[in-house]
């Protein structure tokens, strides 16, 4: 027997939602033996994006139920019952958590449809329940409510069902062990982390650091070490002895001391960023009266203008630089030719590559690109949110260079640089923090910046 559900939330902090409405239909493989679906009083808030993307309003729960109320026909339909539900994690979770709200425990084995369509249906272009059931042509009315989703996870259900001829991949795909239940070792931990921004810090029995992290929420992010199957989250669950923490508040900061820290204190299962987040970098090769742009594995004491995660990300980069500021390709790694470049030909290159344009002329270019590369200051703070109420995070670039971070309530304690060095947590100025900056300033997802 399989319960097909989904529940409908007030969104929210992680662990802080609340339902406001549910859909089950109890489903033997042929029929549906019985269903129930209701509206929920979360008894809290909706977060306006939820309410705009659900239509439902905290006019409409007014009377509707609340959970407690609910809660023994729940049980009712799903005893003995696998639930089905699409992205189950989700759905399960926010189960286990109302019920753990009422002093019980809520324990089923469950099957993931967005798990089981990517093993049965390999070819489809995307696997939300929306694009994936349009695309099988199955009819879908009510997206986004309760009751509407949970029909045609069932009519999705029903097609796997029958996709999956030899019954294998169905049997793998059930949830024998709670995937959300954290072992019980683990729960006092878990209820002592904040549901916040920042970067936390997972030790051994002998209080090394294995593994640094950072995330908008470090409840939730722990949570999920603990609970995974991939490699890593083994790998971590068998070190764990106890989680430190330090909240961030700001974006920028939280990624600026992540990858400072993962330098600075090589945590075993951080191999991957220990080094480098940005292995490969550009740099202008000046030692010509024609500049040379570089690609190249990053190297000490050679300054690159920008850095990236792969070489083919380097190279799409440097192409799109010699488009829009008419950069010479034989004066690239993306070319060896000694001949007219291809985009001589077709007039984005003035003919550095012929001797046509002068090298005082394509100097001008270069420094363009630079110019449009650097920060829009040479002594600036980079000012986002703090990690308390009345509170803000600073960033601090001196002379084109990064400083470090530090944090302030008034704005007379960063009046001069004096104020500023004192408050100030200071970090390498590397090529992966560069890039971090930048990539940051881009996105304009900062407060405001403060000129020195």
């Amino acid at each position: 027997m399989y319960a097909i559900l989904d529940i409908e939330t007030t969104g929210g902090k992680y662990d802080e939602e609340g339902i406001t409405e549910i859909a089950i239909y109890t489903y033997d493989g042929q029929n549906i033996i019985d269903q129930f679906s209701s509206l929920i009083n979360p008894q809290k808030e909706i977060q306006p994006f939820v309410e705009k993307l659900t239509g439902i309003n905290a006019k409409m729960l007014r009377n509707a139920p609340k959970f407690h109320e609910v809660a023994k026909r729940i049980v009712e339909l799903t005893k003995d019952c696998i639930i089905v539900a699409h992205n189950a994690a989700f759905d399960y979770r926010i189960l286990q958590t109302e019920f753990r709200r009422l002093g019980f425990s809520f324990n089923r084995k469950s099957i993931c449809t967005v798990e089981l369509s990517k093993k049965l249906l390999p070819d489809e272009p995307a696997y939300s329940l929306g694009k994936l059931v349009r695309n099988l042509g199955i009819p879908f009315s009510n997206q986004h409510r309760a009751h509407g989703d949970a029909k045609v996870t069932l009519k999705l259900f029903e097609l796997l069902l029958e996709k999956d001829v030899h019954k294998n991949i169905l049997k793998n795909h059930i949830n024998i062990k709670d995937p959300n239940k954290v072992p019980s070792k683990y729960l006092t931990l878990i209820d002592n982390l904040p549901s916040e921004m920042g970067v936390y810090y997972l030790h051994d029995s002998e209080n090394e650091i294995v593994y640094i992290g950072k995330s908008k929420n470090i409840k939730k992010r722990v949570l999920s070490h603990l609970t995974g199957s991939q490699n890593k989250a083994i790998k971590i669950q068998s070190e764990l002895s106890h989680v430190t923490f330090s909240l961030t508040g700001g974006e920028l900061v939280t990624l600026l001391k992540e990858q400072n820290e993962i330098k600075s204190n090589s945590p075993k299962l951080n191999r991957a960023m220990q080094f480098r987040i940005f292995p490969i970098g550009i740099r202008i090769d000046s030692s010509e009266a024609y500049p040379i742009l570089i690609i190249e594995k990053i190297k000490l004491n050679f300054r690159y203008i920008s850095v990236y995660k792969s070489l083919k990300a380097a190279k799409k980069a440097l192409s799109l630089w010699a488009d829009d500021f008419g950069i010479c390709l034989n004066k690239t790694s993306l070319s060896k030719s000694d001949s007219v470049c291809f985009n001589h030909g077709i007039q984005k290159c003035d003919g550095a590559c012929i001797g046509k344009e002068s090298a005082e002329s394509y100097q001008q270019k270069i420094q363009v690109l630079i110019n449009d590369l650097s920060y829009p200051k040479d002594d600036f703070l980079i000012v986002e949110t703090g990690r308390k109420e009345g509170e803000f995070s600073f960033v601090f670039i001196e002379n084109g260079d990064f400083k470090g971070y530090g944090f302030y309530e008034l704005n007379h304690q960063i009046k001069s640089k004096r104020q500023i060095l004192h408050r100030l947590i200071t970090m390498d100025n590397n090529p992966d923090a560069q890039k971090l900056i930048r990539s940051f300033l881009k996105r304009k997802k900062y407060k405001k910046l403060v000129s020195l």
